[in-house]
């Protein structure tokens, strides 16, 4: 009767009454189904803004490009750094649920004020006289002011819930059970390719809606679509499995930290086994000798310990050896998360720059007029391509020949690494062809009889670099954190996302100061055709294959 008892409920996982939840009618792939409609509808928002901003800002508030473009690599950044706030209220405060549901809301409103901002004539400057650039008046800082306000709502939505919906989609399946074990290991898979797709119908359905009727329409229906999967997220609130955390990681860490600080001057004892450790032996994480300066959080000091040791002791004072471990173990993840951040920072030059070199290029087929935006479409499906290959493709082959479930997480993202300078090397080269052309035309000239096709090689190359960094940071942040840490590496994992936006605009910033001088347009022009957005690529490519040195050093110590 027992057995039949644990079956029925899964152990560590409650019902929305706080009851052992039922398996048979809580969590499975409906309700996980559920929230990646929240998922979806976020890349959808995020995407559409991401891939066809910058023309807005440039062509209708008449911004300068470099401006345009650090603007919305400024707002993707802010949204993934947001991911650790998002991950600590819902870790500390909230809980996954709630966290989710609450930023979803947040984000469907700014992405409706959004629609209202672009709809409005008062809410952009006036068209430019005699359709040059020099006579554009530019947005002031009212109608700014209001576009701000709409993409950092957005901003805070996204990283309220971002960083939960995968911890919480996981949450509805039981890794004790056997069936639903192998249920999950489809998981981030199909999370990346439900993305992936809702990227691709931005970034051609919703872009091209914008072009042709208005970019209100496109932004509404996001904002429409929004809050309609957050009423199917709440649909399922009596059916989800909801798991209790152990408190917010990050304070956890700091206590690790102030207790080995305030101990560092006691000596270590000469038996680690009289180190002070609480958790149930099965539980528990096996000393290790790296970052010894924090073991000194574990040393029992006279007093700490009373009652043969059942009272529980300040965890800012004391903490278990498991504890200091799992802090450990976040450590060494650092140098791999270092040396990933630079893919995003590539990432960023195909949603801004990439944009820009489209619209000044050749995108007719026949009558159909291919929205700039779009481009990244064939991001997107070099994304899907790969993830396809890979696993129908390289997975069997791999698990044939060397017995292994294809390749490690590491392997994927040095694999990620390289493509992605191979890729910027490819932009290089087409828009040192491109300037040639522009070379023979007036400046103003809108198009130029280049193809925009020639773009292909550089979005396909990023693309399938970011199918195998992505599911390889995915995999590695999980699989390598502690157990009661792993939101908080989702969140870290996250954040490579945002200071890769972060570090583009930095050097966007810098390049634009050095190099225009003395009256110069410098690389990064307000037309890109006076620019020379070519040695910008070749200065990205070069500090990639560097990055892609150091990574394989980091890779090898792990």
């Amino acid at each position: 009767m027992e057995e039949k008892l644990d079956y029925s409920t899964v152990a560590d996982a409650v019902d929305y009454k706080g009851l052992p939840a039922d398996r048979s009618k809580t969590g499975g792939w409906v309700r996980a189904a559920q929230i990646l409609a929240i998922e979806i509808c976020e890349r959808l928002s995020t995407m559409s803004i991401a891939v066809n901003f910058v023309t807005y800002l440039t062509g209708t508030m008449h911004l300068p490009s470099a401006t345009s473009a650090t603007t919305v690599t400024d707002f993707m950044g802010t949204s993934f750094l947001l991911c650790l706030v998002g991950g600590f209220l819902a870790d500390t405060f909230l809980g996954r649920y709630k966290t989710i549901a609450i930023f979803a809301l947040v984000q469907a409103v700014g992405i409706g004020i959004l629609a209202v901002d672009t709809k409005l004539p008062q809410m952009q400057p006036p068209p430019c006289k005699n359709g040059t650039s020099e006579t554009c008046e530019k947005a002031n800082g009212f109608q700014m002011g209001n576009i701000y306000l709409s993409l950092y709502l957005i901003a805070i939505g996204t990283g309220g819930l971002k960083s939960s919906v995968s911890g919480f989609g996981t949450d509805q399946f039981d890794v004790k059970d056997e069936k639903e074990k192998n249920q999950m290991a489809y998981f981030f898979n199909r999370f990346m390719v439900c993305i992936s797709g809702g990227a691709l119908f931005a970034v051609t359905v919703l872009v091209y809606i914008q072009d042709e009727f208005g970019r209100s329409w496109g932004y509404g229906i996001c904002s429409g679509v929004t809050f309609l999967a957050v009423l199917v997220f709440l649909s399922g609130t009596k059916k989800y499995r909801y798991k209790k955390g152990s408190g917010s990681p990050l304070v956890q860490i700091f206590q690790v930290v102030v207790a080995s600080v305030k101990k560092r001057k006691f000596d270590m004892p000469a038996n680690i086994g009289s180190l002070y450790e609480n958790f149930p032996q099965g539980s528990r994480i096996h000393h290790s000798d790296q970052f010894r300066c924090l073991d000194k959080a574990a040393v029992i000091a006279e007093g700490e310990l009373e009652n043969n040791g059942s009272s529980s002791p300040n965890p800012w004072n004391l903490c278990s050896v498991t504890r200091i471990e799992e802090v450990k173990m976040m450590i060494r993840l650092l140098p791999i998360w270092a040396t990933t951040i630079i893919f995003w920072t590539a990432y960023a030059q195909m949603i801004t720059f990439c944009v820009e070199q489209a619209n000044t290029m050749e995108r007719s087929i026949g009558k159909f007029l291919i929205p700039a935006g779009s481009l990244t479409g064939f991001f997107i499906g070099s994304i899907l391509l790969t993830l396809a290959v890979y696993d129908r493709l390289i997975m069997p082959l791999w698990n044939k020949y060397k017995g292994k479930q294809g390749f490690t997480s590491l392997q994927r993202i040095a694999l990620g690494l390289f493509l992605t300078s191979m890729g910027l090397g490819a932009a290089a080269l087409v828009e040192e062809r491109r300037l040639s052309v522009a070379k023979n035309f007036d400046i103003n000239t809108k198009t130029l009889p280049i193809s925009v096709f020639f773009l292909v090689p550089q979005f396909f190359l990023v693309g399938a670099g970011e199918a195998f960094i992505y599911i390889g940071q995915l995999d590695f942040f999980i699989t390598q954190s502690p157990k009661g840490m792993k939101t908080m590496s989702t969140g870290l994992f996250l954040t490579t996302l945002s200071l890769g936006f972060f570090l583009s605009s930095l050097l966007v910033s810098i390049v634009k100061k050095v190099t225009a001088r003395n009256g110069s347009h410098g690389w990064l022009a307000n037309n890109i055709n006076q620019g020379r957005l070519d040695c910008f690529y070749w200065l990205l490519t070069m500090l990639s294959f560097i990055n892609f040195g150091i990574y394989l050093l980091c890779a090898k110590q792990h």
